[in-house]
């Protein structure tokens, strides 16, 4: 129960929701350009790009939720329950177990145009992380400034599809997303016109009524629906300040309070963060579901040729500004 998406002013910003009913216990983290991954096979990359990003860092290895690298490629893993298909490892193909495919990414590309090539030779495997760890079943959102692609991982093989929303969520799979959006064709953040009966004097009551039938409910799909609507027509200036809070609200539009998602036991669905990163200066701004104040981390303030990660516990507790 996640979303992800991307907006474009003067600098490039990507940035996503974690949506679930408990925390592993994320950490901002910062894997520096000498920290050696090693990856299935035998294969060893000790010299890459820096990469910024919430992870959940296991045996000091950083499982990345969604990161950007210092050229400014970033990515996120979502949830794909149902459709995501890990393999064997196969003769011929770059076997990667699932949770290594955003390092082996973004370690070593600095654009979608020079990812394609290594994700065509790529073949997840199900290899899990630790036994406690099992393959988390996702897709995969990566995205420049200049184009994103989604990446799904089914029966069939990999599938790359472009992404001219720069939008991600959950099911149904991606292909299956973009044919719905048609159905919401008629949707506009203008006033509507009267096409019911021009001959009667209809006129909308309130502001806001373009936009009738805009999906409101936390499903994934109504959830893609609605972050790709207020993504679209998503206006603002270009300095930071202005584009890190317009972002925030875009992503705000599809947040999920607890009690209105209920798994049963006393278990619920919330917005545990949100994410908006500066991929074009690595900054990484974030919320929490109890901490409203916007929070960032700037990788470029770190020592990014040293060989060692550098993590940054959230803060989750609310921050009040009192001004009296």
């Amino acid at each position: 129960m996640c979303t992800a998406a991307t907006y474009q002013t003067k600098d490039f910003y990507f940035g996503r929701t974690l949506d679930y009913d408990f925390s592993y216990g994320h950490e901002i983290a910062v894997t520096p350009r000498n920290y050696p991954f090693c990856f299935m096979g035998n294969k060893h990359v000790l010299s890459h790009y820096a990469i910024i990003g919430m992870a959940y860092v296991a045996e000091q290895y950083p499982l990345y939720y969604d990161a950007v690298n210092e050229k400014g490629l970033a990515m996120a893993g979502l949830n794909f329950v149902g459709n995501a298909v890990y393999h064997k490892a196969q003769q011929g193909k770059d076997n990667l177990a699932q949770f290594e495919l955003i390092p082996w990414i973004l370690s070593q590309c600095s654009s979608v145009k020079e990812a394609r090539s290594l994700l065509e030779k790529i073949n997840l495997t199900d290899a899990p992380f630790h036994e406690s760890l099992p393959p988390a079943q996702l897709h995969w959102m990566l995205a420049d400034r200049e184009e994103a692609l989604t990446i799904e991982q089914v029966a069939e093989g990999m599938k790359l599809y472009e992404n001219p929303l720069g939008i991600l969520t959950n099911n149904p799979p991606f292909n299956e997303q973009m044919f719905a959006l048609q159905n919401y064709i008629s949707l506009s953040p203008k006033a509507p016109q009267n096409h019911f009966a021009p001959s009667l004097p209809f006129k909308p009551y309130c502001h806001g009524m373009g936009a009738l039938g805009l999906p409101g409910d936390l499903s994934s799909q109504s959830r893609f629906v609605r972050a790709a609507f207020v993504r679209i027509h998503s206006v603002s200036g270009d300095r930071e300040d202005e584009s890190v809070s317009q972002f925030f609200h875009i992503l705000n539009s599809v947040d999920q309070q607890r009690g209105c998602c209920d798994l049963g036991d006393g278990k619920y669905v919330t917005t545990l963060y949100t994410s908006c990163c500066n991929a074009s200066k690595g900054i990484y701004y974030y919320t929490s579901y109890d901490n409203h104040q916007i929070t960032a981390v700037d990788m470029r303030r770190e020592n990014l040729d040293g060989n060692a990660l550098i993590c940054y516990r959230p803060i989750e507790e609310e921050q009040i500004r009192m001004q009296n």
